[in-house]
């Protein structure tokens, strides 16, 4: 896969300095991985074992591979997310295969929330939650540093508030 350009499609658009999200967001998925498959992964070479059938190992053989998939696919991921604030909007993309890119103005944003759940917090983590009038809007930026995210709730707040001021 080929790396995008400036102006390549819909999804770069010109003169926009996208802001990479902290690689411990890849660290925290691929621990939420971990403990998701580690479970039946670890069901499935026991019974493997009990029952001393060849064919059972085809089970936790599976769940192994897929495991090493995610663990190929995360930090690809992981580096496809950025955001980029210009004067008028905020730009967040993210995706390799399905690639999406949302704009919200600063005038449309009701509010801004800022949330870590206990294994973000863990990573150091947290993600930034935008509100608009539109319920559709998916327009969130998860793996900041706590400290990039206050600055970017803050930011984004007063922003928008200006914008409804010159309404």
């Amino acid at each position: 896969m080929s790396t995008p350009r400036p102006g390549d499609g819909p999804f770069e658009p010109d003169g926009v300095d996208w802001q990479p999200v902290s690689p411990r967001l890849a660290t925290a998925r691929l621990a939420t991985t971990a403990i998701v498959l580690g479970v039946p992964l670890l069901a499935a070479a026991v019974t493997a074992v009990l029952t001393g059938a060849t064919w059972v190992w085809a089970f936790p053989a599976a769940i192994a591979v897929l495991g090493l998939w995610i663990a190929v696919l995360v930090p690809r991921q992981v580096r496809a997310i950025g955001y980029a604030e210009r004067a008028d909007d905020l730009l967040i993309r993210k995706g390799i295969v399905f690639r999406s890119m949302v704009v919200v103005p600063y005038g449309r944003m009701q509010y801004v929330d800022v949330q870590a759940g206990p294994l973000g917090r863990a990573f150091g983590i947290a993600q930034v939650q935008l509100h608009t009038a539109s319920p559709g809007t998916d327009a969130a930026i998860d793996g900041l540093p706590p400290q990039e995210a206050a600055r970017l709730r803050d930011q984004l707040a007063s922003r928008g508030e200006a914008r409804l001021a010159g309404l």
